[in-house]
């Protein structure tokens, strides 16, 4: 109850200073209960931007862990518009740069914000996934990353992120106000760029947007341990 409290009042304060204490909250908690191993953070060094990062979705600290392996390059993180309306998840928002998507839906504003930013010189990081695994397994991709990549023409980097499902375990009610942090070793895996697969003469639309989403997936899939790969394996 006493930590409830204090975040409600976090969310009221003014802007810069609600930022400010949000910004020491999270490094509070992530110093505390995150061991994070980074891995091929040279492959961003030459890496060509805008770039698109896509990295499998464990937890709600995913976001707050990339956020700061990516810190020199501040990508926009797309996110649910559900976060925006709990009092636990805001405090991340404060944090990490974010722009709303509707999850599930054909949210062409959502989409055309996105493609806009990458348009114009912003990184994004997307969970193509579309939201938090409850196996702790990659789960089957949703397809609107090929259109994202495809318009915008950007490179992909691919990040395989293992460890956080333990730092901050998914409420399975989904009741995210009761989620809480544990002690837990983190492991992210930075893979080489690159860009969408060209398409085959042979395939249709829905048949080549199935495979580049498949061939997307397996590059963040190869840098999992194999019982994180799930529906790519």
């Amino acid at each position: 109850m006493l930590i409830k409290c204090a975040i409600n009042l976090i969310n009221i304060l003014p802007e810069k200073t609600r930022i400010k204490v949000s910004e020491k909250l999270v490094e509070v908690f992530l110093n505390k209960y995150a061991n994070v191993n980074v891995h091929g953070i040279e492959n961003l060094e030459n890496a060509k931007k805008p770039t698109i990062f896509i990295c499998n979705h464990l937890s709600n600290s995913d976001g707050l862990i990339l956020n700061k392996v990516l810190k020199s390059i501040n990508p926009t993180f797309v996110a649910g518009v559900k976060l925006s309306g709990n009092s636990f998840t805001k405090i991340g928002l404060n944090v990490v740069k974010t722009t709303n998507i509707v999850p599930n839906s054909a949210d062409t504003e959502g989409i055309k914000r996105i493609i806009n930013l990458v348009k114009n010189g912003e990184s994004i990081l997307i969970f193509p996934e579309g939201t938090r695994s409850r196996t702790g397994s990659m789960i089957e991709a949703k397809n609107g990353i090929v259109m994202i990549a495809k318009v915008t023409g950007a490179p992909i980097i691919p990040i395989g992120l293992s460890g956080s499902e333990k730092l901050l375990p998914v409420n399975m009610e989904g009741n995210m106000e009761k989620e809480e942090f544990h002690h837990a070793e983190i492991i992210v895996n930075i893979g080489q760029q690159f860009n969408l697969p060209v398409k085959q003469v042979s395939q249709d639309r829905k048949e080549y947007t199935e495979y580049a989403t498949t061939y997307l997936m397996k590059k963040i899939a190869v840098l999992l341990p194999e019982e994180y790969r799930g529906f790519y394996r």
